[in-house]
């Protein structure tokens, strides 16, 4: 699949700048309740996540895209984001002393179980019933977006797919238009202003 490829090259672009994080910053500030340590457990989570759902079948496809993914995942109570903020501490903790390695090991996982699948099955998430390729490109807004932020927080590159950076835009902007959000959405993306599409 090529969103398999599109997810996997955004998740070695991950795990390259983990291998980077200096020692003394695994416990700096990085986002919301997270330091750098939880948020790069709660990313890594995109890996396994999308690794453990393929052996969860699902009788119906109850959302039909990554972007409808998004949009069901905005609306949810908020105890459910809560408890993926705790998710994302514990998975933090269990990549112990070598956390660049784990994540690289993880990838290497779901890249064998991808090349054993036959066909786009139809897997159980937590918002629903949904095609195994649409989920993979929930998992590289995951990726893409908290790879960002996580650059931001130890002060490097991210160096992610241009690919991978462009298809989260049309999911993230997909997603946004669903929920009614769609005029924000192309403010943020245009600097409000207007500016960032100025004819040079």
């Amino acid at each position: 699949m090529d969103t398999a490829k599109t997810m996997l090259d955004a998740a070695e672009a991950f795990v390259a700048l983990v291998s980077e994080i200096p020692h003394d910053a695994w416990e700096r500030p990085a986002l919301g309740v997270w330091d750098v340590r939880s948020l790069v457990g709660h990313t890594a989570r995109a890996v396994t996540t999308a690794h453990d759902y393929l052996s969860r079948p699902a009788a119906e496809i109850e959302l039909r895209s990554a972007a409808e993914y998004l949009a069901a995942g905005y609306l949810v109570d908020r105890s459910i984001h809560d408890a993926v903020a705790e998710r994302g501490v514990a998975a933090g903790h269990d990549l112990g002393d070598e956390p660049a390695e784990v994540v690289e090991t993880m990838i290497g996982r779901l890249r064998a179980a991808i090349a054993a699948t036959d066909g786009d099955p139809v897997i159980d998430t937590i918002l629903g019933g949904m095609r195994f390729s649409d989920y993979l490109e929930t998992r590289t807004v995951e990726l893409v977006v908290h790879t960002s932020d996580l650059a931001l927080a130890v002060g490097r590159e991210p160096r992610l797919p241009p690919a991978a950076v462009a298809r989260v835009l049309h999911i993230i902007c997909d997603a946004a238009v669903l929920n009614g959000r769609g005029l924000d959405a192309v403010r943020q993306l245009s600097a409000r202003d207007g500016s960032a599409f100025e004819l040079l």
